[in-house]
Formats: C-alpha cells, structure tokens, sequence
C-alpha cells in the first residue's frame, strides 16, 4: 500500500527533487503540493513547483498557493543559495500545470478529510502553512499520520550560527506545530549534510538523458556553485528529497526519539533547535530526530525516481 502524503514547500532546488521522488516512487501516493515563502517569495516558489511538474511531466497532483511571510517577522528569501527567482540555474519552462483555485489550508484539510487513511505532510521549507493549519484545524490533527521536517540541526546552523534556514524563518511556527501534538520528524542539517552532490552524482544524474534528467543536471550545478561560493562546499547537499526518502524507504535513515525545544527569543539564538540527545532538560520527548544516512541507498532513491519521469 502506498502512503498518502502532502508536500509543504519552498521550491528551491531541492525541493524539486523531493517532489520528484514523492511522484515517481510506488510507495508514494502524493495526494497535493502547497507551497510557502521561503527560499524564495511566494510567487516564485508556487511558480517554481509548478515548473518541477511541468517538466517531469507530474499530471493530477493539485498545488496550491500558502503563506507569502512568517508568521512573525520579514522574509528573507535564501537569494544567495537559491537565486533571484528561487530556482537559479536553468531556463525554466513556462508552466502547463495549473494552479488549484484552493488556497494551501483548504487543499491540505480537502486532502487530509478525504483520505481513509492518515496523511503524512512533508514539509520541506518552513512551518508557516503547517502551523497555520493544525491552528486553524485541531479537530483533524489526529488524521494527520506525522509531519516529517526538512529543517533545524542538532548542531550549528547554516545562516546564523545556530540557527538553519527553515528554523530561522519562522520559529514561532515550529513551536506551533510541536505544541499541538502531531507526530514530528526532524530531518536536519546533522543528516542531510550527508548527502552531498559530489561530482561523480551529477554525472550519473546527467547520464540519464532525459529532459527531466538534463533540467535536474543544471538545478544541481547551479546549487553547488553557490555552496562553493558562499560555504565553501563544492559539493553542495540535497537537503529536502530527505524527507520523502525515509517515507519510502525506512532503511535509508536511523532516527532517534528525543526532546525538540526551538528558541524565539535570543538577539544570537533566534531559529535554533535545541535537540536534547542527551536527556540533559528532563523534559517528556516530543520528536523523532534522523542521525545516519545510508548515502548509497538514499541516491539511489533519487536516481530512480528521476529516470522513471519524463
């Protein structure tokens, strides 16, 4: 049986790949795609997600437009990772696929009431749409199976020094969303730094000679220039697709169940996830945490689901 899900998100490059895999693997049924500011403004990611159907030839998946900020706060767009238009890199095609009338909250309770069985969301940017739904819809926080996170870190951060981008955006959100009960899954930078776009990767990717391959080959060049340029990373790291691939395949990360607290407050600290691996605060666990990629297992995942679209 393939499990339903939803994908919050910001696309991003990476987010393209998580909607690819979501849509190729048979243990998937991705059921809708909403999307959020985030690594870019909302009408170049809700135009971005669009774009990552058109091209792989995604047909029936309604994507709906979210939150254009945090919940507290200015947005500030990853611009420097992402480009001006959130998906650098590549020409990208006018899309084909249409934007559901439906805003992101009433695609998400659609798509969670009428399921038979609970939803999974993957949220692959920051919380503000899933925060706004369980707040606005406690009544079917229960039929959400889990909320699986491609966010925070057990350790440093990634645009402050405690702090990773998603976290950063919108903290209030994670507290949200943590507060309200749901099963939360934490997949962050600890792990998904694991899964670097080496040379030998994009090679394979671009192997495949398809279109979706050869706009994916691009997206992927684009992404490592700039974590070469600004962190020092010639080979960049494939964050979102994480989140999908644990779902479809369990072996391919180790999770651990621990206690997750996010900060709001600190003029240093605002955004960072404080992951208490140690049981150092007492405090009742609230979360699973992902720790260990199986990094062949995981491009593999990828690799199939990109050869598999047009």
């Amino acid at each position: 049986m393939s499990k339903p899900i939803l994908i919050d998100c910001d696309p991003g490059h990476d987010d393209v790949f998580a909607i690819w895999l979501a849509a190729a693997h048979p243990a998937i049924d991705l059921r809708g795609i909403t999307t959020v500011a985030g690594n870019g403004r909302i009408e170049h990611t809700t135009h971005n997600a669009l774009v990552a159907c058109t091209v792989a030839g995604i047909h029936g998946v309604p994507v709906a437009q979210g939150a254009e900020r945090p919940i507290a706060g200015e947005l500030k767009p990853a611009e420097w990772i992402h480009g001006a238009n959130a998906l650098g890199g590549p020409e990208l095609p006018t899309p084909t696929t249409p934007l559901d009338e439906r805003d992101a909250l009433t695609l998400m309770r659609d798509v969670v009431e009428g399921s038979d069985e609970p939803v999974t969301i993957v949220a692959t940017g920051p919380l503000t749409n899933v925060a706004s739904f369980v707040r606005k819809y406690p009544e079917l926080v229960g039929s959400i199976e889990q909320v699986v996170w491609m966010g925070g870190s057990t350790g440093r951060g990634n645009v402050s020094a405690y702090a990773e981008f998603n976290a950063w955006t919108d903290p209030e959100s994670i507290a949200l969303v943590l507060d309200s009960g749901v099963e939360f899954t934490m997949v962050g930078l600890n792990i998904s730094h694991q899964a670097l776009i080496t040379r030998e990767v994009r090679a394979r990717i671009a192997a495949i000679d398809t279109r979706t391959a050869a706009f994916g080959a691009e997206l992927l060049e684009f992404f490592c220039s700039t974590y070469d340029a600004f962190e020092n990373m010639p080979d960049g790291p494939l964050h979102d697709p994480i989140t999908v691939a644990m779902l479809a395949d369990p072996a391919t990360a180790t999770t651990v169940r621990t206690r997750i607290d996010v900060e709001v407050q600190g003029a240093e600290t605002r955004g960072a996830t404080c992951v208490d691996l140690l049981g150092f605060l007492e405090r009742p666990a609230n979360a699973n945490v992902a720790i260990d990629l199986d990094v062949d297992r995981f491009w593999g995942l990828v690799e199939d689901a990109v050869r598999q679209l047009d």
